[in-house]
């Protein structure tokens, strides 16, 4: 019952949440129908296709993904006609004809007398269900990861239309507020036909942009961080309580799942603070392991909860591995590694797998990942990317009693100190994502010369919001741009709290200016500069530039070298 109810609260919690967007023309569309009629039978359409679609995908093959994605074009289809519908009505004569038919012939098959609108709104509903792509919160992702884990089943089908009716629900508060909205304009002012016009285009639009991908590639990285807070509390309750077995005599068991064996860790190049470690020094302990690399990030956020569980639990019989997978070239050098190791205090040992051995056994694909592992070798637990915290401490605290054969005593959530580029990133201020300056993989560029192997003048140019140029003679190479000469700088328009930005120094250190707006930031000065924007690249690694000291307002970056050699690589945010 807790986890239904857990489900059924992060689906209400979508109301707040910018991936409710897509479907919100949809239901406001129904909103000036009777409520029993239209919007009801709307959103049961809604909750039940939704439900049904997410338990195929949880538990199917590549069939099922193949023929929802074949449901999810005709359901586009559908609502396109819906929303032509409400554009002219013209063409809502000629169109609703036959769907009217459908609808009548249903109705008579069924047997039960049921009109054709209620069969039509139902039908409305299943496409919007179909074409749906909610925030995949920390709930929803344990709903999912344990249906596809477990197989079908009633418990997942259960869950998941839990999840679904939270969120219809919550639609349906959103309908009656525009139901009556829309009712007193057309009173007061006399709009209704234009308000079904408007109501037709905004459908088009919120198709175009879902046909796009835009709904899942935008709007889930700008998920409230007060939604996700408010999830991360209830998916700690759900998976303290999933996981606690039923009182019994014996030894304590967790009911976690077994997810696979962990590979052995001997294709690394090289280790650092000991190791590898052995078969004795890992007897009885559970086993954390940490894939990561220095420069990334997301991955530099999540050290410090690492640092904090190694300290707390070591004793208890916990064993910290980090795994050190490169992305940049500069990140396979052992001196490199080691300086980061020592900058990010980690005591704990580290394999380089600089030859990716250890990441393919773990078919792995992600920055960071987190495996947590039970005392005989098989993985119970994951995590990818940032966050998961509450959840992966709860893991570590129910496999440690699995250890010593009882139920793990109640205790407080651990709170790590973080600080630079180590803090929590402003999820709710954050529009700007990660931006590559090689060749492989840039986008956005625009000084009106173009980017292009090989070296070239480039002449700066006023970047759009995540956009950038460059001014000077720069080397572009397909990981990184090499300045030439001194003088050349790189602009970019971003917003965020954090700017964070990966470079080398040349032969010697490398000397640079930043400045926000044309000024120098002062307060919103980052951690590697000074108030007046003065900074020196002495190693190769991300220096974060700017701290935002208030409200994270657009603003436009530009770094100027006073010395020749630098390496960029990258931009991110936080």
């Amino acid at each position: 019952m807790t986890l239904l109810v857990a489900a059924y609260l992060a689906g209400a919690l979508t109301i707040v949440s910018p991936c409710i967007l897509p479907v919100l023309p949809f239901v406001l569309a129904r909103a000036g129908r009777p409520f029993l009629a239209g919007t009801l039978p709307f959103l049961a359409g809604l909750a039940a296709a939704f439900a049904g679609a997410a338990t195929l995908a949880a538990v199917g093959g590549g069939w099922i993904v193949r023929v929802s994605e074949t449901g999810r074009l005709a359901a586009l289809g559908l609502l396109g006609l819906f929303a032509v519908t409400l554009l002219s009505r013209h063409a809502a004569a000629r169109l609703s004809a036959p769907l009217v038919r459908l609808g009548e012939t249903v109705a008579r098959i069924a047997g039960r007398g049921a009109p054709a609108g209620l069969v039509s709104s139902l039908c409305l509903g299943a496409a919007t269900g179909l074409v749906w792509t909610p925030c995949a919160g920390p709930i929803l992702g344990l709903v999912l990861t344990a249906a596809a884990l477990n197989g079908p089943g009633s418990e997942t089908v259960l869950l998941l239309a839990a999840y679904a009716a939270g969120a219809a629900s919550s639609l349906a508060l959103a309908a009656g507020i525009g139901g009556s909205l829309a009712a007193a304009l057309r009173r007061r002012l006399g709009l209704g036909e234009q308000i079904r016009r408007i109501a037709g285009a905004v459908m088009l639009a919120a198709l175009a942009g879902i046909a796009l991908g835009l709904d899942a590639e935008v709007l889930a990285p700008l998920a409230t961080a007060r939604t996700i807070a408010a999830e991360e509390t209830i998916a700690a309750t759900l998976r303290l309580d999933a996981t606690r077995a039923e009182p019994a005599t014996g030894p304590y068991r967790s009911r976690l799942p077994v997810e696979g064996r962990l590979p052995n860790l001997d294709g690394a190049v090289h280790w650092l603070n000991g190791g590898p470690p052995s078969a004795e020094q890992l007897r009885g302990k559970v086993r954390l392991v940490h894939v990561w690399t220095s420069s990334c990030i997301n991955c530099i956020r999540t050290l410090p909860y690492i640092r904090a569980w190694e300290a707390r639990y070591r004793e208890q019989g916990l064993a910290v591995i980090g795994v050190h997978a490169p992305e940049f070239a500069f990140e396979r050098d052992i001196d490199t590694v080691a300086r980061a190791v020592r900058r990010f205090a980690i005591r704990y040992p580290v394999a380089l797998d600089n030859d990716f051995r250890i990441w393919r056994a773990l078919r792995n694909t992600y920055w960071p990942a987190l495996y947590i592992v039970d005392t005989d070798g098989r993985i119970r637990h994951h995590q990818f990317g940032e966050g998961g915290y509450l959840q992966a401490e709860a893991v570590i605290r129910d496999l440690l009693a699995e250890a010593a054969g009882r139920p793990a005593a109640d205790g407080a959530v651990t709170t790590p100190l973080a600080d630079g580029a180590e803090t929590a990133p402003d999820l709710a201020q954050l529009r700007s994502a990660e931006t590559y300056l090689g060749l492989d993989r840039a986008e956005n560029f625009v000084s009106p010369e173009g980017l292009a192997g090989g070296t070239r003048t480039y002449s700066p140019a006023m970047p759009r919001l995540n956009a950038w140029s460059l001014s000077g003679a720069w080397e572009i190479g397909p990981e990184h741009a090499r300045l030439g000469r001194a003088g050349g700088g790189i602009v970019y328009r971003f917003r965020a709290r954090d700017l964070h930005l990966v470079l080398g120094p040349g032969a010697g250190p490398v000397r640079f200016r930043v400045t926000l707006d044309g000024r120098p930031p002062g307060a919103d000065h980052g951690a590697d500069i000074a108030p007046d924007g003065e900074g020196v690249a002495t190693e190769t690694r991300l220096y974060q530039l700017v701290r935002q000291s208030g409200v994270a307002a657009e603003r436009t970056f530009e770094i100027r070298f006073q010395d020749p050699g630098v390496r960029a690589y990258a931009f991110t945010f936080g």
